[in-house]
């Protein structure tokens, strides 16, 4: 851990004041005078902002840094996620490279954690686990990966991935992940019975992919919804997407809305800008916690996205049609404190006794920071200076 005298700089975009970080804590905000041998940095009036969270997205899957992938495949979810399992290994998609290039693209844009799906099959065993793993190991310091799990094609439907996930949650993945257990499995109480199976056996949280848009996908969550009560998995499971809630029928997804606060289930939102997607304004009046993520970038998916969490907050407000300055500062803490509450990071902020894990902004005002797009000006973990103006200290690979 490091020590850093950080001077005018706003906090959560309040009046200029100097910070002062000891053994990578936040100890003092104020009239702060220099100390001998703590190293200083102007923040020259730049907002002091809580890390940024990308507390959905897949590290092992961008071309980030390759050659253009040409895509002219159809959008089907089955045939997208059946073309990247079997042309991983043709199309040279290393999953420690490839991942590093994501993390460090997210950690120059002022991220300081990530929590990152990470696909299992039967195809290639743990090895993209392993590969994200090396990432993790070599990123301490810089920026923290939380690993999920994921069987993305599917558990029923392909014999040999329960043991996969087993092996991997005792390997070092924190979080057990799930998709679509009506569209991918077509057997969702096999599926579920088996994650939180897992689940319990290991002591890990739930984050499920839920593509399934409308009543398909309500049902799901009704199916969720039970387990979690009978298993005492309160505040311990997470959906990622839920495209249902957009679906419109204002009355049923209020009723799900308030099912999932009951069970204080987390939703993570990418703001997806081809599908019905979450209210975030809705799901917070009713207390939810919402994070949100990038989800894939660049990929074989498709060519969109930035490993940027600004750039996804920016694309939320869009798809949810927010334009004023509190609804711009929600997006930003949806982007931030939405994430850390979701991972249930602690001494995550910018108040003394805090972790030292920050960004600065640029703008006038929150609201002003977040539809600037400028690089950070600075990003700090553990009191250490990890980039400047959108630069890593560690270089791509």
């Amino acid at each position: 851990m490091h020590d850093l005298h950080l001077k005018n700089v706003r906090p959560l975009g309040a009046a200029p004041c100097d910070v002062l970080v000891r053994d990578g804590v936040i100890v003092e905000c104020g009239a702060i005078a220099e100390r001998p041998g703590v190293p200083v940095e102007d923040g020259a009036n730049a907002i002091l902002w809580p890390g940024l969270i990308d507390a959905h997205t897949h590290l092992d899957k961008t071309t980030w840094g390759m050659g253009w992938h040409e895509n002219n495949r159809d959008g089907v979810l089955r045939s997208r996620i059946d073309y990247e399992r079997e042309n991983r290994l043709a199309l040279g998609l290393d999953p420690h490279r490839q991942s590093m290039r994501h993390a460090i693209g997210l950690a120059a844009r002022g991220a300081t954690h990530i929590r990152s799906h990470v696909d299992i099959d039967t195809t290639h065993g743990l090895r993209l686990v392993e590969g994200v793993q090396q990432t993790r190991d070599k990123l301490q310091g810089v920026i923290d990966i939380e690993l999920v799990a994921f069987p993305q094609s599917g558990v029923m439907c392909m014999p040999g991935t329960v043991e996969l996930l087993d092996a991997a949650l005792s390997n070092g993945c924190e979080v057990l992940g799930g998709i679509d257990p009506c569209g991918i499995d077509r057997d969702p109480k096999g599926q579920l019975d088996v994650i939180f199976q897992l689940a319990v056996k290991h002591g890990v949280d739930i984050d499920i992919h839920l593509h399934e848009p409308g009543e398909l996908g309500a049902f799901t969550m009704e199916l969720i919804f039970e387990r979690v009560l009978a298993n005492g998995m309160q505040g311990r499971f997470a959906i990622s997407h839920a495209f249902a809630l957009g679906m419109n029928d204002y009355q049923r997804v209020g009723r799900l809305i308030e099912q999932i606060a009951e069970l204080d289930i987390a939703i993570l939102t990418t703001g997806a800008p081809s599908a019905t997607v979450p209210s975030l304004k809705r799901l917070k009046e009713h207390g939810v916690r919402v994070g949100a993520g990038c989800d894939g970038i660049r990929d074989t998916w498709g060519p969109w996205g930035q490993p940027d969490m600004l750039d996804r907050a920016r694309i939320i407000g869009m798809k949810n049609g927010m334009r004023s300055d509190d609804d711009l500062r929600l997006l930003l803490e949806t982007v931030s404190r939405g994430g850390a509450e979701v991972m249930r990071l602690q001494d995550y902020g910018v108040h003394v006794g805090a972790r030292a894990d920050f960004t600065l902004l640029a703008g006038e005002t929150v609201a002003n920071a977040v539809v600037e797009i400028a690089p950070p000006p600075l990003v700090v973990k553990g009191g250490r200076v990890v980039a400047r103006h959108g630069v890593c200290v560690v270089d791509m690979p």
